[in-house]
């Protein structure tokens, strides 16, 4: 399948572009109220104290600010920020290494923990714990473990996928907050923060539009944004009024529903070759041509949250909500 510009996965140009669009205090974050309130106690009783923040770890779907949250708890409690993920960190010594090059109070983030390795995660408990790493000296008879002292810090985990974390590591964690999606009305405010950043010249209705087709993620309104932007500074003149914003949505194939052309595939492709289902995971991945685990990875969940799909014992079905959506008539039987 083509590459999706709807998609949640950070890309390279996200990578550019995010690090000037996100807030750097609580006071300036938008959503995620919550969390926001309970950080502000802990960030406060934490800096009365003198001490480090205890560990955080948050989770929920990828594009929903657990980075930049990470980045904000350290620019509130005033030290460094170190930034690194579970796939990048092999072997015991590297995670060793990270924590012996941090300061008195520094957060260490790491990104997709659930996907660190058991030999790294034993390595972390003390350290955790303790603030301490055993490291092993020599080799055979002779080998002895020393304990290491370490600077009090705060570990920041962040994942998509908590049910993955190790029970041991996940009771490390002193404050654990589920990353909820963002009403429309936050995702307005998100557009308009970003186009001012960006110099865009955007109205209310503008920003509602783009952030309706947002599926309830900043990532993706960011980068609808950008695109929109693009289009009205060619077809328009430039300012992103409702009608740019529908024109430049519509172009770029992300319907009002937040859906792309590969999601409205899926859907017509379980209609047109399976009558609506109930249809096999493998089975549909073969028909359309993808790997059954990103389809249930990446597609499902915003399909089946918004009410087109749903899990039976017996597989995938369409809805009938599937059905009004893509402009086709209800089959007699359709009704789950």
């Amino acid at each position: 399948m083509a590459k999706r510009i709807i998609t949640t996965d950070e890309t390279e140009e996200d990578l550019r572009l995010e690090p000037s669009l996100r807030p750097q205090l609580l006071d300036q974050y938008i959503g995620q109220e919550k969390a926001k309130k309970s950080l502000k106690i802990y960030i406060k009783a934490a800096k009365d104290r003198g001490e480090s923040l205890d560990h955080v770890l948050f989770y929920g779907p990828p594009g929903l600010g657990k980075t930049t949250l990470a980045g904000i708890i350290a620019n509130e409690m005033g030290v460094n920020l170190k930034v690194t993920s579970g796939p990048a960190i092999e072997k015991p010594g590297e995670i060793a290494a990270v924590l012996n090059s941090l300061n008195e109070g520094d957060v260490l983030f790491v990104d997709e923990i659930h996907r660190l390795n058991r030999q790294v995660e034993e390595v972390l408990y003390p350290a955790m714990e303790d603030f301490a790493i055993d490291i092993m000296i020599g080799k055979g008879a002779a080998a002895r473990s020393i304990r290491l002292d370490l600077p009090r810090f705060t570990l920041i985990g962040a994942t998509t996928r908590a049910g993955l974390l190790t029970a041991p590591l996940r009771d490390r964690f002193g404050v654990i907050h589920h990353l909820e999606y963002y009403t429309e009305d936050e995702l307005q405010t998100i557009v308009l923060r970003s186009a001012h950043v960006l110099g865009v010249e955007i109205n209310e209705q503008g920003a509602l539009e783009i952030a309706k087709r947002s599926r309830g993620t900043p990532r993706l309104a960011n980068r609808l944004l950008k695109r929109t932007r693009d289009y009205a500074q060619v077809m328009h003149d430039g300012r992103i009024t409702d009608e740019a914003a529908r024109e430049a949505l519509d172009f770029l194939d992300v319907d009002p529903m937040g859906l792309d052309n590969l999601d409205r595939e899926i859907l017509s492709t379980m209609i047109g070759k399976f009558q609506g289902g109930p249809v096999g995971l493998d089975t549909l991945a073969a028909a359309i041509g993808e790997d059954s685990g990103t389809i249930e990875d990446v597609y499902e969940p915003y399909l089946i949250k918004n009410g087109f799909l749903v899990r039976t014992p017996k597989g995938r079905a369409v809805t009938d909500h599937a059905y009004l959506h893509l402009g086709l008539t209800l089959p007699e039987r359709a009704g789950v």
